[in-house]
């Protein structure tokens, strides 16, 4: 299944893969491109047979941020206070966790879409960086708010001023990739991470992440309550089942390959 010609959609199980599809722009962004990107993510939330999603870039690029061929032209990118962002589906706070599998570049907006993802898999060719420091171009697609969240405010200061590239090692210490792999397996060891996510009991797992999204600018006691109240429906709806798994021999010692 394809969402327009410059993003690729397919379904692998429970897992959907959302490519962009624009390699001979190393796949820059423009507004046709934003909108796919939107529209494939608004499907994967909604259908109930998928249950994590990864973004990637076609022909190992992950993506160059916003064409800025494209500005001024019918194919520019949008930059409205509401509705998507410039760079498509950035304002969206989904239901189900994404994966960004970053080879090579992801810098500027590339940069704002994976760090909109949940969890970023990188593999030994990933240069992430502000690069649109160099022409004036702001971060309008949630870096300046999910940059120093996931990093701190040390390091998200000095990749945002600088404008300076960051390697994948470099990443892999301060917090902005979770995983690094050999060069080419960013996708591969993305598709394996989602296939274990995806095993585990949904409704425990998308409530424990949307208790730490909730958490933002609130107090603790405000969050502990949060927590409370996500917890509530995940008891209800995968403890016993759990438990009951447990208590018949799976998942002991820590092994999560029965549980």
């Amino acid at each position: 299944m394809t969402a327009g010609g410059t993003v690729v959609v397919r379904r692998d199980g429970p897992v959907t893969l959302v490519g962009i599809n624009r390699p001979e722009r190393r796949n820059a962004v423009d507004g046709p491109t934003a909108r796919a990107l939107a529209e494939a993510f608004r499907a994967f939330d909604a259908d109930p047979g998928a249950a994590v999603a990864i973004l990637y870039g076609e022909g190992g690029t992950f993506c160059a941020g916003a064409d800025l061929k494209s500005l001024g032209t019918a194919a520019a990118n949008r930059a409205e206070p509401d509705g998507d962002g410039p760079m498509g589906p950035t304002r969206m706070r989904l239901s189900k966790p994404v994966i960004a599998a970053v080879s090579g570049h992801a810098v500027a907006g590339g940069l704002e879409l994976a760090i909109w993802a949940d969890l970023r898999v990188a593999d030994e060719t990933a240069v992430f960086g502000v690069f649109c420091r160099r022409w004036g171009v702001p971060l309008i697609d949630g870096g300046t708010v999910r940059l120093p969240r996931l990093i701190g405010e040390s390091h998200a200061m000095d990749m945002i001023l600088t404008g300076r590239p960051v390697d994948a090692a470099e990443a892999l210490r301060m917090g902005l990739a979770n995983r690094v792999v050999p060069a080419g397996r960013a996708l591969e060891a993305a598709r394996e991470l989602a296939a274990r996510l995806a095993a585990f009991p949904q409704t425990c797992m998308r409530r424990d992440r949307a208790s730490v999204l909730d958490q933002h600018g609130l107090d603790e006691r405000q969050a502990l309550a949060s927590e409370f109240r996500h917890g509530q429906v995940s008891l209800g709806a995968d403890t016993a089942a759990g438990a009951a798994r447990f208590a018949a021999g799976a998942g002991r010692h820590g092994s999560f390959d029965d549980a």
